[in-house]
Protein backbone atom coordinates (compact mmCIF):
# COMPACT_ATOMS: atom_id res chain seq x y z
CA UNK A 1 0.00 0.00 0.00
CA UNK A 2 2.82 2.39 0.90
CA UNK A 3 4.57 1.75 -2.41
CA UNK A 4 1.38 2.68 -4.34
CA UNK A 5 0.86 6.07 -2.68
CA UNK A 6 3.50 8.01 -4.70
CA UNK A 7 2.02 6.73 -7.98
CA UNK A 8 -1.47 7.79 -6.93
CA UNK A 9 -0.19 11.19 -5.87
CA UNK A 10 1.56 11.71 -9.22
CA UNK A 11 -1.57 10.72 -11.12
CA UNK A 12 -3.74 13.24 -9.21
CA UNK A 13 -1.10 15.92 -9.68
CA UNK A 14 -0.98 15.39 -13.44
CA UNK A 15 -4.77 15.54 -13.72
CA UNK A 16 -4.75 18.84 -11.82
CA UNK A 17 -2.16 20.33 -14.17
CA UNK A 18 -4.05 19.21 -17.25
CA UNK A 19 -7.30 20.67 -15.90
CA UNK A 20 -5.65 24.02 -15.17
CA UNK A 21 -4.09 24.06 -18.63
CA UNK A 22 -7.45 23.47 -20.31
CA UNK A 23 -9.04 26.31 -18.32
CA UNK A 24 -6.22 28.67 -19.28
CA UNK A 25 -6.51 27.74 -22.96
CA UNK A 26 -10.29 28.35 -22.90
CA UNK A 27 -9.78 31.67 -21.18
CA UNK A 28 -7.17 32.81 -23.71
CA UNK A 29 -9.32 31.76 -26.68
CA UNK A 30 -12.24 34.00 -25.59
CA UNK A 31 -12.09 37.70 -26.55
CA UNK A 32 -12.66 40.31 -23.88
CA UNK A 33 -16.19 41.54 -23.25
CA UNK A 34 -15.19 44.96 -24.65
CA UNK A 35 -13.96 43.41 -27.90
CA UNK A 36 -17.07 41.25 -28.23
CA UNK A 37 -19.37 44.22 -27.77
CA UNK A 38 -17.45 46.30 -30.30
CA UNK A 39 -17.32 43.56 -32.92
CA UNK A 40 -20.79 42.12 -32.52
CA UNK A 41 -22.61 45.33 -31.50
CA UNK A 42 -24.27 43.70 -28.49
CA UNK A 43 -27.60 45.49 -27.87
CA UNK A 44 -26.66 48.14 -30.46
CA UNK A 45 -29.70 47.46 -32.65
CA UNK A 46 -33.25 46.46 -31.81
CA UNK A 47 -36.39 45.90 -33.88
CA UNK A 48 -39.99 46.37 -32.76
CA UNK A 49 -43.41 46.78 -34.37
CA UNK A 50 -44.38 50.45 -34.68
CA UNK A 51 -47.83 50.04 -36.23
CA UNK A 52 -49.91 48.81 -39.15
CA UNK A 53 -50.63 50.46 -42.47
CA UNK A 54 -54.29 50.73 -43.57
CA UNK A 55 -53.70 47.74 -45.89
CA UNK A 56 -52.38 45.67 -42.98
CA UNK A 57 -48.66 45.89 -43.75
CA UNK A 58 -46.46 46.09 -40.69
CA UNK A 59 -44.32 49.15 -39.99
CA UNK A 60 -41.24 48.36 -37.92
CA UNK A 61 -39.12 50.56 -35.73
CA UNK A 62 -35.36 50.04 -35.47
CA UNK A 63 -33.43 51.51 -32.56
CA UNK A 64 -29.78 52.16 -33.33
CA UNK A 65 -27.45 52.58 -30.35
CA UNK A 66 -23.77 53.26 -29.92
CA UNK A 67 -21.26 52.61 -27.17
CA UNK A 68 -21.60 56.21 -25.96
CA UNK A 69 -25.32 55.86 -25.20
CA UNK A 70 -26.79 57.74 -28.16
CA UNK A 71 -29.99 56.28 -29.63
CA UNK A 72 -31.77 56.85 -32.95
CA UNK A 73 -35.18 55.40 -33.83
CA UNK A 74 -35.96 54.81 -37.52
CA UNK A 75 -39.23 53.44 -38.89
CA UNK A 76 -39.66 51.59 -42.17
CA UNK A 77 -42.41 54.01 -43.25
CA UNK A 78 -40.63 56.85 -45.02
CA UNK A 79 -37.27 55.92 -43.48
CA UNK A 80 -38.31 58.42 -40.82
CA UNK A 81 -36.09 59.27 -37.87
CA UNK A 82 -38.64 59.52 -35.06
CA UNK A 83 -36.29 60.02 -32.10
CA UNK A 84 -32.64 60.96 -31.62
CA UNK A 85 -31.19 61.27 -28.14
CA UNK A 86 -28.01 63.24 -27.52
CA UNK A 87 -26.19 64.36 -24.35
CA UNK A 88 -25.85 67.95 -23.20
CA UNK A 89 -22.69 69.38 -21.65
CA UNK A 90 -23.66 67.80 -18.31
CA UNK A 91 -24.22 64.37 -19.83
CA UNK A 92 -28.03 64.54 -19.73
CA UNK A 93 -29.69 62.87 -22.74
CA UNK A 94 -32.71 64.39 -24.49
CA UNK A 95 -34.54 63.80 -27.76
CA UNK A 96 -33.46 66.50 -30.22
CA UNK A 97 -35.68 65.85 -33.27
CA UNK A 98 -39.36 66.58 -33.81
CA UNK A 99 -41.57 63.56 -34.36
CA UNK A 100 -44.60 61.58 -33.23
CA UNK A 101 -45.27 58.69 -30.86
CA UNK A 102 -47.40 56.59 -33.21
CA UNK A 103 -47.80 55.76 -36.88
CA UNK A 104 -51.26 57.26 -37.33
CA UNK A 105 -49.94 60.75 -36.67
CA UNK A 106 -47.48 60.33 -39.54
CA UNK A 107 -50.20 58.95 -41.81
CA UNK A 108 -52.52 61.87 -40.98
CA UNK A 109 -50.05 64.31 -42.54
CA UNK A 110 -47.05 66.26 -41.31
CA UNK A 111 -44.34 68.57 -42.65
CA UNK A 112 -41.94 65.71 -43.54
CA UNK A 113 -40.71 65.19 -39.97
CA UNK A 114 -37.49 63.15 -40.09
CA UNK A 115 -38.22 61.64 -43.51
CA UNK A 116 -36.16 60.51 -46.46
CA UNK A 117 -37.04 62.72 -49.42
CA UNK A 118 -37.13 61.69 -53.10
CA UNK A 119 -37.20 61.33 -55.96
CA UNK A 120 -36.56 65.06 -55.97
CA UNK A 121 -35.97 67.00 -52.79
CA UNK A 122 -37.28 70.59 -52.75
CA UNK A 123 -39.35 72.25 -55.50
CA UNK A 124 -39.78 71.91 -59.25
CA UNK A 125 -41.57 74.83 -60.88
CA UNK A 126 -45.07 74.13 -62.18
CA UNK A 127 -44.50 70.40 -61.72
CA UNK A 128 -42.81 70.10 -65.12
CA UNK A 129 -39.36 69.45 -66.54
CA UNK A 130 -37.90 68.36 -69.87
CA UNK A 131 -35.34 65.67 -70.53
CA UNK A 132 -33.99 64.81 -73.98
CA UNK A 133 -36.79 66.77 -75.62
CA UNK A 134 -39.61 65.11 -73.69
CA UNK A 135 -41.67 66.97 -71.10
CA UNK A 136 -42.64 65.20 -67.89
CA UNK A 137 -45.56 66.31 -65.72
CA UNK A 138 -45.41 65.79 -61.96
CA UNK A 139 -47.92 66.31 -59.17
CA UNK A 140 -48.36 69.91 -58.04
CA UNK A 141 -48.59 69.42 -54.29
CA UNK A 142 -47.24 72.82 -53.20
CA UNK A 143 -49.45 75.40 -54.84
CA UNK A 144 -48.47 75.44 -58.50
CA UNK A 145 -45.26 73.56 -57.83
CA UNK A 146 -43.98 70.05 -57.17
CA UNK A 147 -42.45 69.47 -53.74
CA UNK A 148 -40.35 66.64 -52.26
CA UNK A 149 -41.25 63.95 -54.79
CA UNK A 150 -44.99 64.50 -55.02
CA UNK A 151 -48.13 63.18 -53.38
CA UNK A 152 -46.44 59.90 -52.49
CA UNK A 153 -42.75 60.58 -52.32
CA UNK A 154 -40.16 58.45 -50.58
CA UNK A 155 -41.41 59.84 -47.26
CA UNK A 156 -44.65 57.84 -47.65
CA UNK A 157 -43.45 54.44 -48.89
CA UNK A 158 -42.47 51.30 -46.99
CA UNK A 159 -38.76 50.62 -47.23
CA UNK A 160 -37.14 47.20 -47.06
CA UNK A 161 -34.70 47.29 -44.17
CA UNK A 162 -31.69 45.27 -43.08
CA UNK A 163 -29.93 46.13 -39.85
CA UNK A 164 -26.51 45.10 -38.61
CA UNK A 165 -24.13 45.90 -35.81
CA UNK A 166 -20.86 47.67 -36.50
CA UNK A 167 -17.94 48.58 -34.26
CA UNK A 168 -19.38 50.61 -31.34
CA UNK A 169 -22.59 51.32 -33.25
CA UNK A 170 -25.20 50.12 -35.71
CA UNK A 171 -26.10 50.41 -39.39
CA UNK A 172 -29.41 50.27 -41.22
CA UNK A 173 -29.71 49.65 -44.96
CA UNK A 174 -32.99 50.79 -46.54
CA UNK A 175 -33.92 49.87 -50.10
CA UNK A 176 -36.81 50.78 -52.35
CA UNK A 177 -37.58 50.40 -56.05
CA UNK A 178 -39.49 53.29 -57.58
CA UNK A 179 -41.35 52.10 -60.68
CA UNK A 180 -41.00 53.76 -64.06
CA UNK A 181 -43.55 56.58 -64.13
CA UNK A 182 -44.07 56.72 -60.37
CA UNK A 183 -45.18 60.25 -59.48
CA UNK A 184 -44.50 61.12 -63.13
CA UNK A 185 -40.74 60.48 -63.10
CA UNK A 186 -39.13 58.49 -65.92
CA UNK A 187 -37.20 55.29 -65.36
CA UNK A 188 -37.22 52.52 -62.79
CA UNK A 189 -35.07 53.73 -59.91
CA UNK A 190 -33.38 51.32 -57.50
CA UNK A 191 -32.54 53.21 -54.31
CA UNK A 192 -30.39 52.36 -51.30
CA UNK A 193 -29.96 54.56 -48.24
CA UNK A 194 -27.67 53.59 -45.40
CA UNK A 195 -27.87 55.09 -41.91
CA UNK A 196 -24.77 54.35 -39.80
CA UNK A 197 -24.52 55.47 -36.18
CA UNK A 198 -20.86 55.47 -35.14
CA UNK A 199 -19.18 55.39 -31.76
CA UNK A 200 -18.20 59.04 -32.32
CA UNK A 201 -21.85 60.19 -32.21
CA UNK A 202 -22.02 60.61 -35.97
CA UNK A 203 -24.94 59.60 -38.15
CA UNK A 204 -23.53 58.93 -41.59
CA UNK A 205 -26.19 58.94 -44.33
CA UNK A 206 -25.28 57.53 -47.74
CA UNK A 207 -27.56 57.50 -50.76
CA UNK A 208 -27.18 55.41 -53.91
CA UNK A 209 -29.42 54.95 -56.94
CA UNK A 210 -29.39 53.42 -60.42
CA UNK A 211 -31.88 53.73 -63.27
CA UNK A 212 -32.84 52.02 -66.51
CA UNK A 213 -33.76 55.31 -68.27
CA UNK A 214 -32.40 58.84 -68.11
CA UNK A 215 -34.01 60.55 -65.12
CA UNK A 216 -33.42 63.16 -62.40
CA UNK A 217 -32.43 62.49 -58.80
CA UNK A 218 -32.06 64.69 -55.72
CA UNK A 219 -32.36 63.09 -52.28
CA UNK A 220 -32.22 64.62 -48.81
CA UNK A 221 -33.01 63.95 -45.15
CA UNK A 222 -35.66 66.14 -43.53
CA UNK A 223 -35.12 65.97 -39.76
CA UNK A 224 -36.24 68.94 -37.68
CA UNK A 225 -33.74 69.65 -34.91
CA UNK A 226 -34.17 71.43 -31.59
CA UNK A 227 -30.89 71.06 -29.71
CA UNK A 228 -32.40 72.39 -26.48
CA UNK A 229 -34.43 69.18 -26.12
CA UNK A 230 -37.40 71.36 -25.15
CA UNK A 231 -39.89 71.34 -28.01
CA UNK A 232 -42.03 74.02 -26.40
CA UNK A 233 -39.23 76.50 -27.11
CA UNK A 234 -38.28 78.00 -30.48
CA UNK A 235 -34.87 77.49 -32.04
CA UNK A 236 -34.17 81.19 -32.43
CA UNK A 237 -31.67 81.00 -29.55
CA UNK A 238 -29.50 78.57 -31.54
CA UNK A 239 -26.35 79.82 -33.26
CA UNK A 240 -25.86 78.90 -36.91
CA UNK A 241 -22.85 78.73 -39.21
CA UNK A 242 -23.19 78.15 -42.96
CA UNK A 243 -20.10 77.80 -45.15
CA UNK A 244 -21.60 79.70 -48.05
CA UNK A 245 -20.80 82.99 -49.74
CA UNK A 246 -24.04 82.99 -51.74
CA UNK A 247 -27.64 81.81 -51.61
CA UNK A 248 -30.49 81.37 -54.07
CA UNK A 249 -33.14 84.10 -53.92
CA UNK A 250 -36.66 82.89 -54.70
CA UNK A 251 -39.92 84.12 -56.18
CA UNK A 252 -43.35 84.05 -54.54
CA UNK A 253 -43.60 80.28 -55.02
CA UNK A 254 -40.18 79.77 -53.39
CA UNK A 255 -38.69 78.81 -56.76
CA UNK A 256 -35.12 80.07 -57.34
CA UNK A 257 -34.88 83.01 -59.70
CA UNK A 258 -31.62 81.64 -61.13
CA UNK A 259 -29.47 84.27 -59.43
CA UNK A 260 -26.65 83.35 -57.05
CA UNK A 261 -26.75 86.29 -54.65
CA UNK A 262 -23.91 87.20 -52.27
CA UNK A 263 -24.83 86.88 -48.60
CA UNK A 264 -22.49 89.65 -47.41
CA UNK A 265 -24.35 92.55 -45.84
CA UNK A 266 -27.66 90.65 -45.74
CA UNK A 267 -29.56 88.63 -43.09
CA UNK A 268 -28.48 85.54 -45.07
CA UNK A 269 -24.84 85.88 -44.00
CA UNK A 270 -23.97 83.05 -41.59
CA UNK A 271 -20.28 82.84 -42.49
CA UNK A 272 -19.64 83.75 -38.87
CA UNK A 273 -21.92 82.02 -36.34
CA UNK A 274 -24.88 84.10 -35.23
CA UNK A 275 -28.25 83.51 -33.61
CA UNK A 276 -30.91 82.16 -35.95
CA UNK A 277 -33.27 84.77 -34.57
CA UNK A 278 -30.93 87.75 -34.84
CA UNK A 279 -32.22 89.00 -38.22
CA UNK A 280 -35.10 86.67 -39.01
CA UNK A 281 -37.60 89.51 -38.61
CA UNK A 282 -35.57 92.07 -40.53
CA UNK A 283 -37.22 94.02 -43.32
CA UNK A 284 -36.11 91.93 -46.26
CA UNK A 285 -38.09 90.84 -49.32
CA UNK A 286 -36.64 87.33 -49.29
CA UNK A 287 -37.43 86.80 -45.61
CA UNK A 288 -40.96 88.01 -46.24
CA UNK A 289 -41.42 85.51 -49.09
CA UNK A 290 -40.28 82.60 -46.94
CA UNK A 291 -41.86 83.91 -43.72
CA UNK A 292 -38.34 83.47 -42.39
CA UNK A 293 -35.50 81.35 -43.70
CA UNK A 294 -36.52 78.76 -46.29
CA UNK A 295 -33.75 79.07 -48.85
CA UNK A 296 -30.90 77.11 -50.39
CA UNK A 297 -27.35 78.25 -49.71
CA UNK A 298 -24.62 77.69 -52.30
CA UNK A 299 -21.93 75.85 -50.38
CA UNK A 300 -18.33 76.84 -50.87
CA UNK A 301 -16.22 74.21 -52.69
CA UNK A 302 -14.52 71.63 -50.46
CA UNK A 303 -11.19 69.90 -50.88
CA UNK A 304 -12.00 66.33 -51.83
CA UNK A 305 -15.61 67.41 -52.49
CA UNK A 306 -16.64 66.64 -48.89
CA UNK A 307 -16.46 68.81 -45.81
CA UNK A 308 -18.18 70.93 -43.19
CA UNK A 309 -21.25 72.69 -44.58
CA UNK A 310 -23.06 73.90 -41.47
CA UNK A 311 -22.99 73.92 -37.68
CA UNK A 312 -25.73 74.68 -35.16
CA UNK A 313 -25.04 75.33 -31.48
CA UNK A 314 -27.29 75.71 -28.45
CA UNK A 315 -25.32 77.68 -25.83
CA UNK A 316 -27.48 76.73 -22.84
CA UNK A 317 -27.15 72.95 -23.27
CA UNK A 318 -23.81 73.02 -25.08
CA UNK A 319 -25.07 70.71 -27.84
CA UNK A 320 -23.30 71.20 -31.16
CA UNK A 321 -24.52 69.75 -34.46
CA UNK A 322 -22.11 69.72 -37.41
CA UNK A 323 -23.18 68.78 -40.93
CA UNK A 324 -20.69 67.46 -43.49
CA UNK A 325 -21.62 66.72 -47.10
CA UNK A 326 -20.53 66.38 -50.71
CA UNK A 327 -23.68 68.13 -51.95
CA UNK A 328 -23.43 71.60 -53.55
CA UNK A 329 -26.27 73.13 -51.53
CA UNK A 330 -28.04 73.17 -48.19
CA UNK A 331 -31.59 74.29 -47.47
CA UNK A 332 -31.91 76.04 -44.12
CA UNK A 333 -35.55 76.03 -43.04
CA UNK A 334 -36.41 77.77 -39.76
CA UNK A 335 -39.71 75.98 -39.15
CA UNK A 336 -41.79 78.98 -40.18
CA UNK A 337 -44.96 77.05 -41.01
CA UNK A 338 -45.21 75.06 -37.77
CA UNK A 339 -48.35 76.49 -36.21
CA UNK A 340 -49.02 74.71 -32.94
CA UNK A 341 -51.57 72.25 -34.32
CA UNK A 342 -49.34 69.14 -34.26
CA UNK A 343 -48.87 67.28 -30.95
CA UNK A 344 -45.33 67.10 -29.60
CA UNK A 345 -43.79 63.87 -28.30
CA UNK A 346 -43.08 65.30 -24.86
CA UNK A 347 -46.45 67.00 -24.47
CA UNK A 348 -47.80 70.26 -25.83
CA UNK A 349 -47.59 71.10 -29.51
CA UNK A 350 -45.00 72.09 -32.07
CA UNK A 351 -45.21 75.86 -32.32
CA UNK A 352 -43.72 78.15 -34.91
CA UNK A 353 -39.96 77.59 -35.24
CA UNK A 354 -39.90 74.71 -32.77
CA UNK A 355 -37.40 73.02 -35.08
CA UNK A 356 -34.99 73.79 -37.91
CA UNK A 357 -33.87 71.75 -40.93
CA UNK A 358 -30.49 71.56 -42.63
CA UNK A 359 -31.26 69.71 -45.86
CA UNK A 360 -28.18 68.90 -47.92
CA UNK A 361 -29.07 68.67 -51.61
CA UNK A 362 -28.68 69.89 -55.17
CA UNK A 363 -30.42 73.16 -55.91
CA UNK A 364 -34.21 73.47 -56.16
CA UNK A 365 -35.72 73.44 -59.66
CA UNK A 366 -32.41 72.43 -61.22
CA UNK A 367 -34.07 70.66 -64.21
CA UNK A 368 -35.49 74.03 -65.29
CA UNK A 369 -32.45 76.17 -64.47
CA UNK A 370 -29.50 76.43 -66.81
CA UNK A 371 -26.20 76.70 -65.03
CA UNK A 372 -27.19 74.79 -61.88
CA UNK A 373 -25.20 71.58 -61.17
CA UNK A 374 -26.82 68.68 -63.03
CA UNK A 375 -29.21 66.22 -61.36
CA UNK A 376 -29.39 63.93 -64.37
CA UNK A 377 -28.81 60.19 -63.88
CA UNK A 378 -28.22 57.91 -66.86
CA UNK A 379 -28.39 54.11 -67.16
CA UNK A 380 -25.08 52.57 -66.21
CA UNK A 381 -24.30 55.36 -63.74
CA UNK A 382 -24.67 55.30 -59.96
CA UNK A 383 -25.99 58.29 -58.06
CA UNK A 384 -23.99 58.69 -54.87
CA UNK A 385 -24.38 61.24 -52.10
CA UNK A 386 -23.13 61.46 -48.53
CA UNK A 387 -24.09 63.57 -45.52
CA UNK A 388 -22.84 63.18 -41.95
CA UNK A 389 -24.50 64.66 -38.86
CA UNK A 390 -22.09 64.87 -35.93
CA UNK A 391 -23.22 65.62 -32.35
CA UNK A 392 -20.89 66.86 -29.63
CA UNK A 393 -20.81 69.40 -26.80
CA UNK A 394 -18.74 72.42 -25.99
Amino acid sequence: MRTAQPSLFCFVFLLTLLNLGCKENKKESQPSMETTDAQQGKDFIEKRIFGKMPDGQTVEKYTLRNASGMEIDVITYGGIITRWTAPDKNGSYEDIVLGFDDLQQYLDGNPYFGALIGRYGNRIANGKFSLDGETYTLATNDGENHLHGGEKGFDKVLWQVKGESVADGASLELTYTSADGEEGYPGKLDVKVTYTLTGDNELDVRYEATTDKPTIVNFTQHSYFNLSGDFTQSVLDHELFLDADAYLPVDGGLIPTGELRAVSGTPFDFKQPKLMGKEINAENEQLALGKGYDHCWVLNPKEGNYGLAAAAYHPKTGRLLEVYTNEPGIQFYSGNFLDGTLPAQKGGTYGQRAGFCLETQHYPDTPNQEGFPSVRLNPGETYSSRTTFKLSTK
